[in-house]
């Protein structure tokens, strides 16, 4: 089982930017940000392969959030940019098995292992 903090949420204006971190305390092969607004499902937001550094985005965020990973600290980052109203929610990183064999998706499907969440609010 891998232990996960997400740091880096807060409170911004339309058009800001926030970074989140997420520390993991052992070895992963895909890992994940989710999030959840109130009254919605929890829905994949990016996801990062540790082998092969392969990025995927949901449509909503292509192009304005960029995941990536620093493999000696053990930590995954979610740089968010443009943010909109709409982004706020509930930011959780998920990770997988490290003997996980398939495509890191957006679905829950390959996640074994969540963090406690960080708040992030954007404000019109």
């Amino acid at each position: 089982q891998v232990q996960l903090a997400e740091s880096g949420g807060g409170s911004v204006q339309a058009g800001g930017s926030l970074r989140l971190s997420c520390g993991a305390s052992g070895y992963t092969k895909c890992m994940a940000w989710f999030r959840q607004a109130p009254g919605k499902e929890r829905e994949g937001v990016a996801t990062i392969d540790y082998v092969d550094s392969t990025p995927r985005y949901a449509d909503s965020v292509k192009g304005r959030f960029t995941i990536s990973k620093d493999n000696a600290k053990n930590i995954a980052y979610l740089e968010m940019n443009s943010l909109k109203p709409e982004d706020t929610a509930m930011f959780y990183c998920a990770a997988s098995s490290p003997y996980y064999r398939l495509l890191c998706s957006l679905g829950p499907g390959p996640y074994n292992d969540w963090g406690q969440g960080t708040q992030v609010t954007v404000s019109a």
